[in-house]
């Protein structure tokens, strides 16, 4: 009987090493940062904000800024009165998921946050509005994540946007026509990131004729499709204060932002003027909002009983 045939493994460990290399290089080589995605549909490489040291003592001293306004809310073909409060503050974020980071890495990207309120009633019941944007501070790519949630007492909605190779959006209604969606949306310039824009640096902000995605909080409020509209903005200088101006045509609708010339470039009003109210009795009213007050707090350690007295503070 002749003996088994001695089989040399090491042509097979080779084989299986490169194949392993190969398949990972393929892998890794298809994986690309936000930034580097908003470069290929782009066509140009943005240019990155240089951070001052007035921004960096003002916005990375570990406190968020709270600033309180006076609302008078169009719904339903009448205002409302009721309180808005924004609140900007920096954080670690991480690109892949999407969420805030728990721990220090040198992948984590610098975004100015954006959480903004609304509350009024209408009627008997009231309206609770949230928005939140995350937006890199080197200002050279689109807002990373936005959420939008409204509830009241007919129910509630919530719209989650991504920024992956697309505008990828999750919308969840009650409503019949609207449901549960998955959208994808070719990227260009989100209302929601002008916020952040402004507080960064004011002077990138685009003007003139244009594609944006309006708030999506307008959208779920108006029911209108979830898109890109046509868009004209100006930006209006007066004294100390310049004004953001953006008017959608097609939706009747305009927003104008007014802030401080100087830095930090404090939001100091809105106005948003669209049709409100139902059918042929629908029209054009113009909600507002006026500062009240700005804290500097780090809000996250005050939610004891005893810190109830600094929403006084802020007139709320």
């Amino acid at each position: 009987m002749q003996s088994p045939t001695k089989f040399n493994f090491l042509p097979l460990l080779l084989v299986m090493v490169l194949f392993i290399a190969c398949k990972e290089t393929s892998q890794n080589s298809g994986k690309t940062s936000l930034a580097e995605n908003e470069i290929k549909n782009s066509g140009t490489e943005p240019v990155k904000t240089e951070l001052s040291d007035e921004f960096k003592n003002y916005w990375y001293a570990g406190k968020a800024e709270i600033t309180s306004y006076k609302l008078e809310q169009a719904r339903y073909g009448e205002l409302r009165e009721g309180s808005a409060v924004l609140i900007f503050v920096t954080e670690p974020f991480l690109a892949d998921k999407q969420v805030k980071a728990d721990q220090s890495n040198p992948n984590n990207i610098s975004v100015l946050k954006l959480n903004s309120t609304k509350n009024f009633l209408t009627g008997i019941y009231p309206y609770s509005i949230m928005n939140s944007s995350f937006y890199p501070v080197t200002d050279n790519q689109h807002a990373i994540k936005l959420t939008a949630s409204v509830q009241e007492w007919c129910g509630q909605v919530y719209s989650q946007l991504n920024n992956k190779e697309k505008f990828e959006i999750k919308s969840f209604s009650y409503f019949e026509k609207e449901g549960d969606q998955n959208i994808e949306l070719d990227k260009t310039l989100l209302e929601n990131e002008i916020w952040n824009k402004i507080r960064i640096n004011p002077n990138n902000l685009p003007t003139g004729s244009m594609k944006i995605v309006p708030s999506l909080e307008y959208i779920r409020l108006s029911h209108n499709e979830l898109k890109a509209y046509d868009a004209n903005v100006e930006l209006i200088s007066e004294d100390n204060w310049n004004t953001y101006k953006i008017t959608y045509p097609e939706l009747d609708r305009t927003l104008a932002i007014t802030f401080s010339k100087s830095f930090p470039y404090g939001i100091e009003n809105w106005s948003e003027s669209y049709k409100s109210g139902f059918g042929a009795k629908a029209q054009i009213l113009t909600s507002k909002a006026s500062k009240l007050k700005t804290l500097k707090r780090a809000y996250w350690q005050e939610n004891k009983n005893s810190d109830v007295f600094l929403r006084d503070s802020l007139g709320l």
